[in-house]
């Protein structure tokens, strides 16, 4: 099964999108600042990254650019997890180079839904 990174400051949201992925059948990645984002897609390559946007160090708008500016990991998709709801800022999200945007508080069925997409454009086995 894909590896999902799950890059997202509080501690208590990380903790249960992994209980909850590894019950889907996912490897679970998980890391608090985009900081760590970058340098855990770098060596771990994963198949989506669920990136937090207002993370502490370095937020995820910035993760998301340098992921996107490398030709090493620009073809890693992100969806982008935030409790920005305002008009416009889901287009800023893709602007920064995600794939998708949810916002937060995260519906897991709708999360369900839109991993299955962004991983079945990207895998056709899947």
């Amino acid at each position: 099964m894909p590896t999902i990174l799950v890059a997202d400051d509080n501690a208590d949201l990380r903790r249960t999108m992994e209980i909850w992925l590894i019950r889907l059948g996912f490897q679970v990645l998980t890391v608090s600042n985009g900081i760590e984002a970058v340098e855990a897609v770098c060596v771990q390559k994963p198949a989506l990254i669920l990136m937090d946007m207002n993370m502490p160090v370095m937020d995820g708008w910035t993760a998301t650019c340098e992921l996107k500016n490398d030709a090493n990991t620009r073809e890693v998709p992100i969806l982008a997890l935030t409790a920005y709801s305002l008009p416009g800022d889901q287009a800023r999200c893709i602007a920064a180079g995600c794939d998708a945007c949810l916002a937060k508080p995260v519906d897991f069925d709708v999360l369900a839904a839109q991993i299955h997409s962004i991983l079945a454009s990207r895998f056709k086995t899947f």
